[in-house]
């Protein structure tokens, strides 16, 4: 069988849990060939890829969201039918939209983003949307904003996808429309996994983004909103990670016969026998397995492990993970570090963890979204109990869904770094109560977190799509 994946902003240019997640999806499964197609910002980010490609990966493509049109003859400016026009007025009022018409209008050959985005036809629906439902807005800056609201996924419409048995979406959003594009346009099958719910994800980015203001970010909430709808409308089966995860996709209109949840695994042999704390190491080891961006919020944990140390000089801070996703973000964690003068950060960039995790007392995650973190379960693995913020599935790994084994850390509010300290405190001078939690944890990956269950649970799912 081949299967297409279609991955958005991550595998294989960004290391993280979902390209991690990715990589071992496609190793696992060597008797398939797969197809990457990969969205990406734009083409500066073009073929710099941070993995190695599995040897059954046959081809990589590439589509990018901020782009120009390539050529120099412009393509003729072709008006719409009045069947198009409709598509194009339902796509942008979010009624009953006509997806399909859309599709084959963006396959044609020679339609131009751009004239059409500048066009009559395009200035019309935006004029008849405004005066029905936005005309408290200065009209220009409502038209600028639908226009570099549409460019990107105009762009994506407008994409030559390879053909395949199974299209694989590893989110909703851009990559779930390519997938609905590509069962339209070849009757194949399609399979949605999230690991985050992409439009709560986007939507509390929008939220907190200083480049949009009022209505503005709901106009942008409501075009994710619309392009998740029909990633959950048009897949044959839509998974997540967990229940609370599944009750978020069944409420932003997911069928209910469609969800179903495949936790994440590890490889747990892999982290067995790994080389143990030295015993002349006086430290308390915290562990941080993250790449350094925003998301998983360095800075909150720089400054509640400084705290912490005040009052422990023996912790030790271990942050180990690439630093170039967002560069002058890691460069704020650096000075921030040396602004506060705390002694014992060790910044290690990309490492394999299980050269590290045996040498942690126990290890953190700060971030301010997750889904369900594979370096929670790395650390289970390792015997090591885990503070972490209450996003995601955290507070399901850490306590339990009641599986009885207990709890394997300690869960804190996002952001809050009194709560941290205090936790990192907490088990710092609690050698008992981390050597019964990490047992706690490792028993909880052993029982439903293994590569191996992972594996075959998609194993199963395939052949279904094979059938």
């Amino acid at each position: 069988m081949k299967i297409c994946i279609v991955a958005e902003g991550c595998y294989p240019y960004v290391v993280g849990g979902v390209s991690g997640w990715i990589n071992s999806m496609i190793k696992a499964f060597p008797e398939h060939e797969f197809v990457i197609l990969a969205i990406i910002s734009d083409r500066s980010l073009s073929g710099k890829f941070k993995y190695e490609l599995p040897g059954n990966v046959s081809e990589v493509h590439e589509v990018y969201l901020e782009d120009y049109e390539w050529g120099t003859k412009r393509p003729k400016r072709t008006r719409l039918s009045k069947k198009q026009h409709n598509a194009l007025f339902s796509l942008v009022m979010d009624e009953n939209v006509d997806w399909d018409t859309l599709f084959d209008l963006f396959g044609r050959q020679g339609i131009s983003v751009n004239d059409l985005l500048m066009g009559p036809d395009f200035l019309s629906v935006i004029t008849q949307c405004y005066k029905e439902k936005y005309s408290e807005m200065l009209f220009a800056d409502f038209l600028w904003t639908m226009r570099s609201m549409y460019l990107p996924l105009f762009f994506v419409l407008k994409t030559n996808i390879p053909k395949a048995d199974l299209y694989h979406c590893v989110a909703t959003g851009y990559a779930g429309v390519l997938g609905c594009m590509a069962k339209h346009r070849f009757k194949s099958r399609l399979l949605v996994s999230e690991h985050g719910i992409y439009t709560r994800e986007r939507e509390e980015e929008l939220i907190k983004a200083q480049w949009l203001s009022g209505e503005f970010k709901n106009l942008w909430i409501e075009q994710f909103r619309k392009m998740s709808a029909l990633a959950y409308e048009r897949a044959d089966m839509v998974t997540s990670l967990y229940e609370h995860a599944r009750q978020l996709q069944l409420e932003l209109g997911c069928p209910a016969g469609k969800a179903v949840i495949t936790p994440n695994g590890i490889d747990v042999e892999r982290l067995k026998n790994i080389e143990g704390k030295a015993p002349d190491d006086k430290f308390i080891n915290v562990g941080a397995v993250l790449r350094i961006a925003p998301i998983k919020d360095v800075k909150t944990l720089i400054m509640a492990f400084g705290y912490a140390k005040a009052k422990l000089p023996r912790l030790k801070l271990w942050i180990m993970g690439p630093a170039d996703e967002d560069k002058e973000y890691a460069e704020e964690c650096y000075e921030l570090v040396e602004n506060m003068q705390i002694e014992d950060v060790v910044f290690t960039g990309r490492v394999d963890v299980k050269d590290y995790l045996g040498k942690m007392d126990f290890t953190i995650l700060t971030s301010i979204s997750e889904g369900q973190p594979l370096t929670i379960l790395e650390s289970y693995a390792a015997g090591k109990p885990v503070i972490a913020t209450d996003v995601g599935n955290c507070s399901g790994l850490i306590y339990g869904e009641n599986d009885g084994f207990g709890d394997a850390g300690i869960i804190t509010h996002i952001m809050n770094m009194e709560e941290i300290a205090d936790a990192i405190t907490e088990l710092a001078t609690n050698p008992e109560k981390r050597r019964a939690m990490g047992e706690n944890g490792y028993k909880r990956v052993m029982s439903r977190y293994k590569l191996d269950d992972m594996r075959e649970t998609y194993r199963d799912i395939y052949r279904k799509f094979e059938a």
